[in-house]
């Protein structure tokens, strides 16, 4: 946060290279109510010099000398108002021009001091206390200075500097002030913000976006602290404690969230191991058509259960239809013993994926929701139809469930679009995507068997449905 510090180089000029003529030697003996030498010797050494690139006129020089005298012995007068007082001495009493010269010169350089704060004065960046600071310190050096010159004009002209002092540090804390309310105001935005963003807080919320977004808040803080004015402290706690309120208030939301998202997925995962203990139980039956009834409820529980996280879903998920796959494989053995009906039964599925097929594609979840009520129809009759032959079996059921991929594709992107974990899954999941499709691409290309080749562009449909939803 920015600090105001004086910074009194600013207003210090450095000695003068011109002043290297012969030094004058304090005067002899004080006069009374004259300073002594040794005083006047030590207000000297506290004048800094004008800057060293200054360089005066002989018209500036001569009427600076006009105020001033040198005596037989060699000490140097200046006429400072109605009085006459004595500055030093010159160890060279006849070289007069010399003396009056340096001492003219001491002149010159104060009041180029005097000039040089008066252009300080309108700088932007000047400071209240170097103002008082600068003035104090040309105040005691146009006191009583030991230079020859109008004395009585430079103490005017710093009187007039003084009051373009007083009213430069008015101006000074009127924009002090109006820039401690910007910046008041600027901070009170990003609490009102935190704060909106905590109010909000939901079911819908997604978490890691949301973070992002207390992350910047917190950074653009610290921005404005190091960039800014700085705030009193009264305004600095109090909205520091409600920006602080409101991310502990998020971080409590948060974690609150992921606590209950993890008992969800506990409590799923709990489901779907029961489900798949019971599919085991199921898997050697011979009952048939109860069995495979009862695995299609087992189905319907499993979907209703919800997620366990996506690595323990795949892994649950490849139990369970392993235990299917072991049901439906003897089921299906059994069937091709007696499949005198089989061949009109394939007949009557083929229509029924015509008509199946006829519901793709769905492009939002509104259709997908009426596609997926008519997919929902046909396979109940599709279940009542009875076997195909086994041959037959892969490729009718495939052009199915490329129908039920499709729809589903549909479906899970638009529950994918409120997954809090969905972005962090979309580039992997794209990319093998890609990666598969391209394999298809070249499968098809080499595939000359019109069955298979039709199972493998249904394939591709569903996986270029699937990339087309998640981009």
């Amino acid at each position: 946060m920015a600090d105001e510090t004086a910074t009194t180089s600013e207003n210090t000029p450095v000695p003068n290279e011109q002043s290297a003529a012969p030094q004058a030697q304090p005067a002899a003996a004080p006069k009374p109510g004259t300073p002594s030498p040794a005083a006047l010797a030590n207000k000297t050494a506290h004048i800094p010099a004008a800057p060293a690139a200054s360089t005066y006129s002989a018209t500036d020089l001569k009427a600076a000398e006009s105020f001033g005298r040198v005596d037989e012995q060699g000490s140097v007068y200046v006429r400072d108002g109605e009085q006459e007082r004595e500055v030093g001495q010159f160890p060279d009493a006849a070289n007069t021009g010399e003396a009056l010269n340096l001492y003219a010169r001491r002149y010159l350089d104060l009041k180029e001091k005097l000039n040089l704060f008066a252009t300080r004065l309108k700088a932007a960046n000047i400071k209240a206390r170097e103002i008082d600071e600068s003035l104090q310190s040309l105040g005691e050096e146009t006191k009583e200075p030991a230079v020859v010159g109008d004395i009585s004009a430079l103490r005017a002209q710093l009187e007039e500097l003084k009051s373009e002092g007083e009213a430069k540090k008015a101006q000074l804390s009127e924009e002090r002030k109006a820039a401690m309310a910007k910046a008041i105001e600027e901070r009170t935005a990003i609490v009102n913000e935190a704060e909106s963003i905590v109010a909000s807080l939901g079911d819908q919320t997604n978490w890691r976006q949301t973070a992002d977004k207390f992350r910047a808040l917190f950074e653009q803080w610290q921005e404005h602290q190091r960039t800014n004015i700085r705030i009193d402290k009264k305004h600095a706690d109090e909205l520091w404690k409600r920006f602080s309120t409101a991310r502990s208030s998020f971080n409590q939301s948060r974690r609150k969230w992921a606590q209950e998202r993890d008992e969800t997925r506990s409590q799923a995962k709990q489901i779907k191991q029961d489900i798949i203990s019971r599919a085991n139980e199921l898997k050697d039956s011979t009952d048939w058509a109860d069995t495979s009834h009862e695995f299609n409820q087992l189905m319907d529980r499993w979907k209703a259960a919800g997620r366990a996280g996506h690595n323990e879903d795949e892994s649950l998920w490849g139990q369970f239809r392993q235990a299917a796959d072991a049901f439906f494989n003897a089921r299906q053995a059994d069937r091709d013993k007696t499949s005198s009906d089989e061949q009109e039964n394939l007949k009557l599925k083929e229509a029924l994926v015509v008509k199946a097929e006829a519901l793709i594609p769905v492009n939002d979840e509104a259709a997908a929701k009426q596609a997926r009520q008519a997919l929902a129809k046909i396979q109940e009759e599709w279940d009542q139809i009875g076997y195909v032959p086994r041959t037959e079996m892969r490729r009718i059921e495939g052009r199915l469930d490329a129908v039920d991929r499709q729809i589903k594709a549909v479906e899970d992107a638009a529950w994918k679009k409120s997954d809090p974990e969905a972005d962090a899954r979309k580039s992997s999941f794209e990319t093998q995507l890609e990666s598969q499709l391209t394999e298809l691409n070249e499968q098809i290309a080499q595939e000359s068997d019109p069955d298979k080749k039709r199972t493998l562009e249904a394939e591709k449909a569903t996986k270029e449905q699937w990339l087309k939803a998640i981009q």
